[in-house]
């Protein structure tokens, strides 16, 4: 199953997708907001971006359901889905969209794979959420605790494949929108990737180009969570 979540079947009376969660390490408490402010930590009270979380009664049934479960499956919710409940048509829609990507079982890219494609881009974006969460997760799937840190220093340098290489510089080249050209296909099928492939790394770079836009307006802050996660043998997925 993947770290976040995954679409099953419509709800009754609904044409939205239900939302599960599956395990996602050790994820805090969905923060619902108080009128007084003291039922909550202090660590909950702080501003996690520009804009309100929601009462979590004021939420449709569909998105609680879809936070209580990560809750009570793996420990703390990122703050993506809190800052992303202010707008829940839009939660519903970049979390399919999330899902059809990543949760996809075809194809020639591993799950090690999608996340280090999203560290690069966010790293070229600037994105201190998405470096965070995704250095996380690459260090829980890969068990490799350093990887993604040094391509978060420089990629160029980092102590990766050629096949790996080669992936990233077709995603980069698409978060930066430069002129593809057959020779950028070339170049990933000396490495095993075929177009369809090509159309997954495109996708989830150009995805998450968009979500890291997102998360640099909202002034999203990473969860303390993610810095520890993957760091140690007993950690992983």
């Amino acid at each position: 199953m993947s770290l976040l979540l995954r679409l099953l079947r419509p709800r009754l009376g609904s044409c939205v997708p239900r939302l599960l969660a599956n395990r996602l390490g050790s994820l805090s408490t969905f923060p619902v907001r108080s009128p007084s402010g003291d039922s909550q930590p202090e660590e909950l009270r702080k501003p996690i971006g520009r804009y309100p979380i929601p009462y979590k009664k004021e939420l449709p049934f569909d998105i609680v359901e879809l936070m209580e479960e990560v809750e009570k499956k793996t420990g703390f919710l990122p703050n993506i889905f809190k800052v992303l409940a202010h707008r829940p048509g839009e939660f519903r829609a970049f979390f399919a969209y999330y899902n059809a990507i990543i949760n996809k079982e075809t194809g020639h890219l591993s799950k090690t794979d999608k996340e280090l494609i999203i560290v690069a881009t966010s790293v070229s974006n600037r994105c201190p959420y998405c470096v965070i969460a995704h250095s996380a997760l690459h260090r829980m799937y890969s068990k490799n605790a350093v990887l993604a840190d040094q391509v978060t220093i420089n990629w160029k340098k980092a102590e990766l494949s050629p096949r790996e290489l080669a992936m990233l510089e077709f995603a980069l080249a698409v978060s930066r929108a430069d002129d593809i050209t057959e020779e950028h296909f070339k170049k990933l099928e000396l490495h095993g990737f075929d177009r369809e492939d090509a159309w997954d790394i495109a996708s989830i770079s150009a995805f998450f180009c968009m979500s890291n836009r997102i998360a640099h307006f909202i002034d999203l802050i990473p969860n303390k969570e993610f810095y520890s996660l993957g760091r140690t043998n007993d950690q992983g997925l």
